[in-house]
Protein backbone atom coordinates (compact mmCIF):
# COMPACT_ATOMS: atom_id res chain seq x y z
CA UNK A 1 0.00 0.00 0.00
CA UNK A 2 2.75 2.45 0.99
CA UNK A 3 4.68 1.73 -2.21
CA UNK A 4 1.63 2.32 -4.39
CA UNK A 5 0.81 5.56 -2.54
CA UNK A 6 4.38 6.72 -3.05
CA UNK A 7 4.25 5.98 -6.78
CA UNK A 8 1.00 7.93 -7.14
CA UNK A 9 2.40 10.98 -5.32
CA UNK A 10 5.58 11.00 -7.41
CA UNK A 11 3.44 10.77 -10.55
CA UNK A 12 1.37 13.75 -9.37
CA UNK A 13 4.44 15.83 -8.62
CA UNK A 14 6.04 15.07 -11.99
CA UNK A 15 2.87 15.78 -13.96
CA UNK A 16 2.42 19.20 -12.30
CA UNK A 17 5.95 20.69 -12.06
CA UNK A 18 4.61 24.26 -11.76
CA UNK A 19 2.13 23.53 -8.98
CA UNK A 20 2.25 26.00 -6.03
CA UNK A 21 4.97 25.12 -3.54
CA UNK A 22 2.40 24.89 -0.73
CA UNK A 23 0.53 22.14 -2.60
CA UNK A 24 3.74 20.30 -3.48
CA UNK A 25 4.87 20.46 0.16
CA UNK A 26 1.70 18.71 1.32
CA UNK A 27 2.23 15.92 -1.19
CA UNK A 28 5.91 15.63 -0.24
CA UNK A 29 4.98 15.33 3.45
CA UNK A 30 2.55 12.50 2.68
CA UNK A 31 5.20 10.77 0.60
CA UNK A 32 7.73 10.96 3.44
CA UNK A 33 5.26 9.11 5.68
CA UNK A 34 5.13 6.38 3.04
CA UNK A 35 8.96 6.28 3.06
CA UNK A 36 8.88 5.75 6.83
CA UNK A 37 6.45 2.88 6.39
CA UNK A 38 8.75 1.32 3.80
CA UNK A 39 11.76 1.86 6.14
CA UNK A 40 13.70 3.58 3.39
CA UNK A 41 14.36 7.00 4.97
CA UNK A 42 17.87 5.77 5.84
CA UNK A 43 18.87 3.41 3.01
CA UNK A 44 21.22 0.44 3.25
CA UNK A 45 22.62 -2.10 0.76
CA UNK A 46 19.79 -4.47 1.77
CA UNK A 47 17.06 -1.93 0.86
CA UNK A 48 15.09 -3.17 -2.19
CA UNK A 49 16.22 -1.40 -5.36
CA UNK A 50 12.62 -0.46 -6.23
CA UNK A 51 12.31 1.36 -2.88
CA UNK A 52 15.65 3.11 -3.39
CA UNK A 53 14.53 4.33 -6.82
CA UNK A 54 11.23 5.68 -5.49
CA UNK A 55 12.89 7.51 -2.61
CA UNK A 56 15.47 9.02 -4.97
CA UNK A 57 12.74 10.21 -7.36
CA UNK A 58 10.82 11.74 -4.49
CA UNK A 59 13.76 13.67 -3.05
CA UNK A 60 14.77 14.86 -6.52
CA UNK A 61 11.22 16.10 -7.13
CA UNK A 62 11.34 17.90 -3.76
CA UNK A 63 14.68 19.49 -4.69
CA UNK A 64 13.30 20.82 -7.98
CA UNK A 65 10.15 22.22 -6.37
CA UNK A 66 12.32 23.94 -3.75
CA UNK A 67 14.47 25.61 -6.41
CA UNK A 68 11.44 26.79 -8.38
CA UNK A 69 10.13 28.31 -5.13
CA UNK A 70 13.59 29.89 -4.55
CA UNK A 71 13.82 28.05 -1.23
CA UNK A 72 17.58 27.45 -1.02
CA UNK A 73 17.43 26.00 2.50
CA UNK A 74 14.88 23.31 1.56
CA UNK A 75 16.81 22.52 -1.63
CA UNK A 76 20.03 22.02 0.34
CA UNK A 77 18.21 19.65 2.71
CA UNK A 78 16.97 17.54 -0.19
CA UNK A 79 20.47 17.39 -1.69
CA UNK A 80 21.81 16.20 1.66
CA UNK A 81 19.08 13.54 1.89
CA UNK A 82 19.91 12.34 -1.61
CA UNK A 83 23.60 11.69 -0.94
CA UNK A 84 23.29 8.19 0.66
CA UNK A 85 20.95 7.13 -2.15
CA UNK A 86 23.41 8.36 -4.77
CA UNK A 87 26.25 6.50 -3.06
CA UNK A 88 24.28 3.26 -3.19
CA UNK A 89 23.44 3.98 -6.84
CA UNK A 90 27.19 4.31 -7.56
CA UNK A 91 27.71 0.84 -6.15
CA UNK A 92 24.86 -0.52 -8.29
CA UNK A 93 25.94 1.41 -11.42
CA UNK A 94 22.48 2.77 -12.25
CA UNK A 95 21.39 3.61 -15.80
CA UNK A 96 21.11 6.66 -18.04
CA UNK A 97 17.80 8.30 -17.10
CA UNK A 98 18.62 8.15 -13.40
CA UNK A 99 22.06 9.59 -14.14
CA UNK A 100 20.49 12.54 -15.99
CA UNK A 101 18.20 13.34 -13.05
CA UNK A 102 21.11 13.14 -10.65
CA UNK A 103 23.27 15.43 -12.81
CA UNK A 104 20.44 17.96 -13.02
CA UNK A 105 20.15 18.20 -9.22
CA UNK A 106 23.94 18.18 -8.76
CA UNK A 107 24.37 20.93 -11.38
CA UNK A 108 21.78 23.05 -9.58
CA UNK A 109 23.62 22.51 -6.30
CA UNK A 110 26.89 23.63 -7.92
CA UNK A 111 25.11 26.75 -9.20
CA UNK A 112 23.72 27.46 -5.73
CA UNK A 113 27.22 27.21 -4.22
CA UNK A 114 28.52 29.53 -6.93
CA UNK A 115 25.88 32.21 -6.35
CA UNK A 116 26.50 32.03 -2.59
CA UNK A 117 30.26 32.49 -3.08
CA UNK A 118 31.03 29.09 -1.47
CA UNK A 119 33.93 28.36 -3.82
CA UNK A 120 35.74 25.86 -1.58
CA UNK A 121 32.59 23.71 -1.38
CA UNK A 122 32.08 24.16 -5.13
CA UNK A 123 35.51 22.69 -5.88
CA UNK A 124 35.09 19.98 -3.26
CA UNK A 125 31.88 18.88 -5.01
CA UNK A 126 33.74 18.86 -8.34
CA UNK A 127 36.42 16.61 -6.87
CA UNK A 128 33.81 14.12 -5.69
CA UNK A 129 32.26 14.20 -9.17
CA UNK A 130 35.63 13.39 -10.72
CA UNK A 131 35.93 10.22 -8.67
CA UNK A 132 32.81 8.73 -10.27
CA UNK A 133 33.35 10.11 -13.78
CA UNK A 134 35.92 9.11 -16.36
CA UNK A 135 37.49 12.54 -16.28
CA UNK A 136 36.86 16.28 -16.19
CA UNK A 137 36.07 16.35 -19.92
CA UNK A 138 33.15 13.97 -19.43
CA UNK A 139 31.78 16.16 -16.62
CA UNK A 140 32.05 19.34 -18.70
CA UNK A 141 30.32 17.71 -21.68
CA UNK A 142 27.24 17.05 -19.55
CA UNK A 143 24.76 19.89 -20.15
CA UNK A 144 23.76 20.12 -16.48
CA UNK A 145 27.19 19.80 -14.87
CA UNK A 146 29.12 21.68 -17.55
CA UNK A 147 27.00 24.84 -17.25
CA UNK A 148 27.97 25.89 -13.68
CA UNK A 149 31.57 24.78 -14.27
CA UNK A 150 31.90 27.10 -17.28
CA UNK A 151 30.21 29.98 -15.45
CA UNK A 152 32.58 29.62 -12.49
CA UNK A 153 35.64 29.59 -14.77
CA UNK A 154 34.49 32.68 -16.69
CA UNK A 155 33.63 34.53 -13.47
CA UNK A 156 37.13 33.82 -12.12
CA UNK A 157 38.67 35.02 -15.41
CA UNK A 158 36.54 38.17 -15.43
CA UNK A 159 34.97 37.09 -18.76
CA UNK A 160 31.61 38.57 -17.81
CA UNK A 161 30.54 38.93 -21.43
CA UNK A 162 30.71 35.12 -21.78
CA UNK A 163 28.65 34.67 -18.61
CA UNK A 164 26.02 37.09 -19.99
CA UNK A 165 25.88 35.14 -23.25
CA UNK A 166 25.47 31.83 -21.44
CA UNK A 167 22.67 33.18 -19.23
CA UNK A 168 20.78 34.75 -22.13
CA UNK A 169 21.09 31.90 -24.62
CA UNK A 170 19.81 28.39 -25.14
CA UNK A 171 22.78 27.14 -23.12
CA UNK A 172 20.64 27.38 -19.95
CA UNK A 173 19.92 23.66 -19.35
CA UNK A 174 16.41 24.02 -17.87
CA UNK A 175 14.02 26.54 -16.34
CA UNK A 176 15.26 25.70 -12.83
CA UNK A 177 18.73 26.95 -13.78
CA UNK A 178 17.23 30.28 -14.84
CA UNK A 179 16.22 30.92 -11.21
CA UNK A 180 19.84 31.85 -10.50
CA UNK A 181 20.15 34.34 -13.36
CA UNK A 182 18.93 37.29 -11.29
CA UNK A 183 21.44 36.54 -8.51
CA UNK A 184 24.34 36.15 -10.95
CA UNK A 185 23.29 39.31 -12.79
CA UNK A 186 23.52 41.29 -9.55
CA UNK A 187 26.94 39.81 -8.77
CA UNK A 188 28.26 40.57 -12.24
CA UNK A 189 27.02 44.16 -12.13
CA UNK A 190 28.86 44.63 -8.85
CA UNK A 191 32.07 43.17 -10.32
CA UNK A 192 31.81 45.28 -13.49
CA UNK A 193 31.21 48.37 -11.36
CA UNK A 194 34.37 47.62 -9.35
CA UNK A 195 36.35 47.09 -12.56
CA UNK A 196 35.05 50.41 -13.94
CA UNK A 197 36.17 52.24 -10.80
CA UNK A 198 39.67 50.76 -11.11
CA UNK A 199 40.02 51.30 -14.85
CA UNK A 200 38.66 54.81 -15.48
CA UNK A 201 38.10 58.11 -13.69
CA UNK A 202 34.75 58.49 -15.51
CA UNK A 203 32.50 57.02 -18.21
CA UNK A 204 29.61 58.41 -20.28
CA UNK A 205 26.21 57.71 -18.76
CA UNK A 206 25.05 56.01 -21.98
CA UNK A 207 28.04 53.64 -22.01
CA UNK A 208 27.47 52.75 -18.37
CA UNK A 209 23.87 51.80 -19.16
CA UNK A 210 25.07 49.30 -21.79
CA UNK A 211 27.96 48.14 -19.63
CA UNK A 212 25.74 47.23 -16.69
CA UNK A 213 22.90 45.85 -18.88
CA UNK A 214 20.39 48.20 -17.27
CA UNK A 215 17.10 49.10 -18.97
CA UNK A 216 17.22 52.89 -18.62
CA UNK A 217 19.42 55.80 -17.64
CA UNK A 218 17.17 56.24 -14.60
CA UNK A 219 18.19 52.74 -13.47
CA UNK A 220 21.85 53.72 -13.99
CA UNK A 221 21.36 56.83 -11.83
CA UNK A 222 19.83 54.74 -9.04
CA UNK A 223 22.70 52.24 -9.25
CA UNK A 224 25.27 55.07 -9.32
CA UNK A 225 23.86 56.60 -6.13
CA UNK A 226 24.09 53.24 -4.37
CA UNK A 227 27.79 53.06 -5.33
CA UNK A 228 28.50 56.68 -4.34
CA UNK A 229 29.26 57.74 -7.94
CA UNK A 230 28.85 61.36 -9.04
CA UNK A 231 26.76 62.18 -12.13
CA UNK A 232 27.46 65.45 -13.94
CA UNK A 233 26.98 66.65 -17.54
CA UNK A 234 26.08 63.19 -18.87
CA UNK A 235 29.16 61.62 -17.27
CA UNK A 236 29.59 59.30 -14.30
CA UNK A 237 32.64 60.12 -12.17
CA UNK A 238 34.05 57.34 -10.02
CA UNK A 239 35.59 57.95 -6.61
CA UNK A 240 39.37 57.59 -6.52
CA UNK A 241 40.30 54.08 -5.39
CA UNK A 242 43.19 53.31 -3.06
CA UNK A 243 46.37 52.29 -4.83
CA UNK A 244 44.97 53.29 -8.25
CA UNK A 245 48.33 54.78 -9.27
CA UNK A 246 50.27 51.63 -8.32
CA UNK A 247 47.99 48.96 -9.76
CA UNK A 248 49.04 49.16 -13.42
CA UNK A 249 48.40 45.47 -14.19
CA UNK A 250 45.11 45.50 -12.30
CA UNK A 251 43.98 48.60 -14.19
CA UNK A 252 44.91 46.99 -17.52
CA UNK A 253 42.93 43.84 -16.68
CA UNK A 254 39.96 45.93 -15.57
CA UNK A 255 40.03 47.89 -18.84
CA UNK A 256 40.05 44.62 -20.80
CA UNK A 257 37.04 43.37 -18.81
CA UNK A 258 35.15 46.60 -19.55
CA UNK A 259 36.01 46.56 -23.26
CA UNK A 260 34.90 42.92 -23.66
CA UNK A 261 31.64 43.52 -21.82
CA UNK A 262 30.91 46.75 -23.71
CA UNK A 263 31.61 44.95 -26.97
CA UNK A 264 29.02 42.30 -26.14
CA UNK A 265 26.51 44.96 -25.01
CA UNK A 266 26.89 46.72 -28.39
CA UNK A 267 26.41 43.41 -30.22
CA UNK A 268 23.13 42.91 -28.34
CA UNK A 269 21.95 46.43 -29.22
CA UNK A 270 22.74 45.78 -32.90
CA UNK A 271 20.75 42.54 -32.85
CA UNK A 272 17.77 44.26 -31.20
Amino acid sequence: MAERALQQIISQLKSHPNAPYSEASKLLSKAKIALLQLKVVTPSPSTPSSHLALATELYEAGALFSIRAKNAEAFTRYVSQLQPFYELADDAESGGSREESRNKVTGLYLLLLLTQGRYAEFHSELESLSTRARGSEEIERDRYLGYPIKLERWLMEGSYDRVWKAMKSREVPSEEYGVFSEILTSQIRSEIASSSERAYPSLPLSSTKSLLFLDSEGAVIDFARQRGWVIRDGQIFFPATEGAEDGGDEKEISQMVIENTLGYARELETIV
